[in-house]
Order: C-alpha cells, then sequence, then structure tokens
C-alpha cells in the first residue's frame, strides 16, 4: 500500500500572509467610523453601572473594525 500524503505540497494560508494595504485602509475607514458610536455606549454604560468599563471606546472600536473588516473581504 503507497503512502499519498507524504508529498502533498504545502500551501499557505491566507492567515500567515501580512495585510494589504487595502484591508489597512478599510479598517481604519471602519475604525474612525465606529469610534463615535463606541465612545457613546462606552458611556452609557459607564453612567448606568457607576464606574468605568473593562474596555474603553477606543478598545470596543478596534473590536468592531476587527469583526467587520474581515466580513467585507470575505463576501
Amino acid at each position: 500500500m503507497a503512502d499519498f500524503t507524504s508529498d502533498v505540497p504545502v500551501q499557505q494560508s491566507a492567515a500567515h500572509r501580512p495585510p494589504r494595504t487595502e484591508f489597512c485602509v478599510y479598517f481604519g475607514i471602519i475604525f474612525l467610523a465606529t469610534l463615535p458610536l463606541a465612545t457613546l455606549t462606552w458611556a452609557l454604560a459607564a453612567i448606568r453601572q457607576g464606574s468605568l468599563t473593562d474596555k474603553g471606546p477606543i478598545a470596543r472600536a478596534w473590536s468592531q473594525a476587527r469583526i467587520i473588516t474581515p466580513m467585507i473581504f470575505s463576501a
């Protein structure tokens, strides 16, 4: 019986590619667009809870941009 799995060429996945300029531009635009809403929701959460939350407005906007930008490129 022959083993055909040993000579399979290794392909680099998309995760190991460096980010392209277009991706960075879209990420920046989306980050700037989500920043005002993230600041508003952070402020409302801080007022309701009476203290500052774990994630600040920049971290919230950054995570939203990290979620939205790949959705655009996978469509």
